[in-house]
């Protein structure tokens, strides 16, 4: 785990003070990498790379910038599972190291471009084929690991922080397109980024990048929702059992401790019990953020039950109102750029906890609701669709998966989202299945008065989320499988930043089993009737593994997804409160361009629900125009 930075030039064109450069951009990146950092410039200077390093494999000689006898050069973030096997075939003999750094340079000289396709792992990396003159630019199936990049100056210039790459921009600008989709789910779409010029190298994409600059990524891998109607539903649990543990035990492949997040949910006391399992002797330990003040938000008797029954050491992080005001700041500048719910907050402080306890590496759960159906609101899309059907007489025609009969037993589960549901209903009811899973979870209907819509074009948004939610790889029959894909390509990457970059932030490595290539190809195949069966969110992961579980955690129907009690905090008088009024009552967020013209934030201060995002969203977009916007002159480069 690293950051990577670089730039390449056409023929011909030398970069001036390169290596100052490239050592700026490590200096911006230092958290990423605390265990060292390296610079390479090729001799004719249109080639540079930069690199920090968090030392977890081959803690000795696995140093980077790398080069190869050939004259390649690879500068790479993240972890290749299966480095073991792939060196075994490519010939351990010729290997100058015990890295994976190196796997990867010579797995592309033996395979080109297809090694993308044997990598079992998280990866982002750039590699200067010397040969060819090109970059040869990769990163992972599902986005774990980040890159981004810019054209400027007559450069292409890459980072694994957006950070990294502002200072170089001709300005700094807010992407209008970006920040539409920011509106309508708080994240961006279609490698979009908030800043104007700075593109997300999309997961699953490989490209070269040659003397044109130009960025042509290509799929290598696609989840391919092809369903096996063949197999019982014992099938489907056997097979899960071995390809998650499978994962969690490659997972664990590591010269340094690995421990793990606990939640209290399912998902990550899965992946720390299935590693208990792996590591029985010894210690392993478990890290859980409480907010012991607000007993609605604090979920830590569940960790404590998974401690307690898989004899682990449990570390909590205490988080308290005083936190948010200290911290806040430090979290949306690592963040890049606002993406999600207000999670990221307590998870940079658990992160913190983490490296405060000497630990490098630890796993965690993201990627359960995506891959086995975790959201309330697929349970609510389908219920209306259920609803429908009865009306019509269509239910059993074979186009549903649940009955409207069957669903009732599991409404329950619906009880605390009675305002979405309220909000979802507000403007009519079963329309194309595309336009209502949109409206469900379209936050910009909440916006309404607050922005000034003028600016955007709203049918972009809408054309990308329609070219994923009706991908070619999944089946029209499936609302189901429609709407988790659409979530495991968009909302997925954009937790996995959250994840990447407060962890980061502290200079660990997070790991997630649940996004390993054989558990996702399996669990596409999986039909909705068995993983969706009566309306059970996650059925086929409680039935799997339910017997491993404390009961408290296997029996919860309260998911919270780590709330912050944001909104109980600025109802009453105290720090919050006092640092967000100021904020939002300022001449300069009353200015910002997207408002519409004299609405007045600070109302949303006494308005928000307990869950509200909206007041989320607006603060954490002032917080980021604050550290980038509003510094644009000090932030960018300026060679001596």
């Amino acid at each position: 785990m690293c950051g990577i930075a670089g730039y390449l030039a056409p023929s011909g064109r030398a970069t001036a003070e390169a290596e100052r450069a490239l050592r700026f951009m490590n200096e911006v990146q230092r958290h990423r990498g605390p265990d060292g950092e390296g610079v390479w410039l090729s001799p004719d200077g249109r080639v540079g790379f930069a690199h920090r390093r968090l030392a977890i494999i081959d803690l000795s000689t696995g140093d980077q910038p790398m080069t190869s006898e050939s004259g390649n050069v690879i500068v790479y973030n993240g972890e290749i599972y299966n480095y073991l096997e792939l060196r075994e075939e490519l010939g351990p003999a010729q290997f100058k190291t015990a890295s994976d750094t190196e796997v990867i340079l010579r797995a592309y000289e033996r395979w080109g471009a297809d090694c993308v396709r044997r990598l079992r792992g998280m990866f982002a990396f750039v590699l200067w084929d010397a040969a060819r003159g090109e970059f040869f630019v990769a990163r992972d199936r599902f986005g774990i690991k980040p890159l981004h990049y810019i054209v400027s100056h007559g450069r292409f210039i890459f980072a694994s922080e957006m950070k990294t790459l502002v200072p170089f921009l001709p300005e700094i600008a807010i992407d209008p397109a970006g920040l539409h989709d920011y509106f309508s789910f708080q994240f961006c779409l279609d490698g979009r980024t908030l800043f104007s010029g700075v593109r997300q190298f999309p997961p699953a994409h490989w490209a070269y990048v040659g003397d044109a600059l130009e960025v042509a990524p290509k799929r290598y891998w696609e989840v391919q929702y092809r369903l096996d109607w063949e197999h019982t539903e014992k099938y489907f649990i056997d097979r899960l059992d071995t390809v998650l543990r499978q994962s969690v035990d490659m997972h664990l492949r590591s010269d340094v401790e690995v421990a793990s997040y606990a939640s209290g949910g399912l998902d990550s006391s899965l992946i720390a019990v299935l590693a208990r399992a792996e590591r029985r002797n010894g210690r392993f330990q478990l890290f859980h953020g409480r907010f012991g003040a607000d007993p609605g938000f604090d979920e830590s008797p569940y960790a404590q039950a998974l401690a307690a029954e898989q004899q682990m050491d449990l570390h909590i992080a205490d988080i308290v109102e005083r936190d948010f005001v200290d911290h806040i700041g430090q979290v949306i500048y690592h963040l890049d750029e606002p993406v999600a719910g207000p999670g990221s907050f307590p998870q940079y402080l658990v992160s913190r906890l983490v490296r405060e306890n000497g630990v490098k590496v630890v796993l965690g759960g993201q990627g359960g609701d995506e891959v086995f159906g975790g959201y309330a609101r697929y349970l609510i899309a389908y219920w209306e669709q259920c609803i429908k059907g009865a009306l019509e007489g269509t239910i059993h025609s074979g186009n549903f998966v649940v009955t409207y009969e069957s669903i009732i037993p599991n409404l329950q589960t619906l009880r605390d989202y009675k305002p979405l549901i309220q909000e979802f209903w507000s403007e009519g009811l079963f329309g194309p299945p595309d336009e209502r899973y949109f409206r469900l979870i379209n936050r910009s209907n909440t916006f309404r008065e607050a922005v000034d819509w003028g600016m955007f074009d709203r049918d972009t948004t809408m054309q990308s989320f329609k070219a994923v939610f009706w991908g070619q790889n999944v089946g029209k029959e499936s609302y189901f499988d429609s709407m988790t894909h659409f979530d495991f390509k968009t909302l997925l990457p954009a937790l996995l930043q959250v994840e990447d970059r407060m962890s980061m932030a502290h200079g660990i490595e997070s790991r997630v089993p649940f996004l390993d290539d054989a558990v996702v190809e399996f669990a596409a195949t999986v039909p909705a009737n068995v993983k969706f069966a009566g309306g059970e969110l996650k059925r086929l992961l409680r039935r799997t593994f339910a017997d491993r579980l404390p009961r408290a955690i296997r029996e919860r129907k309260d998911k919270m997804g780590f709330p912050v009690p944001l909104a109980l905090w600025l109802r009453q008088k105290g720090p919050a409160r006092e640092f967000v009024m100021d904020l939002l009552s300022s001449g300069r967020a009353r200015q910002r361009p997207y408002l519409a013209k004299g609405f007045d934030l600070t109302p949303l201060v006494n308005t928000g629900s307990v869950f509200s995002r909206n007041l989320w969203a607006f603060l954490s977009l002032e917080l980021w125009q604050r550290q980038f916007h509003d510094r644009a002159a000090e932030l960018h480069y300026r060679p001596s």
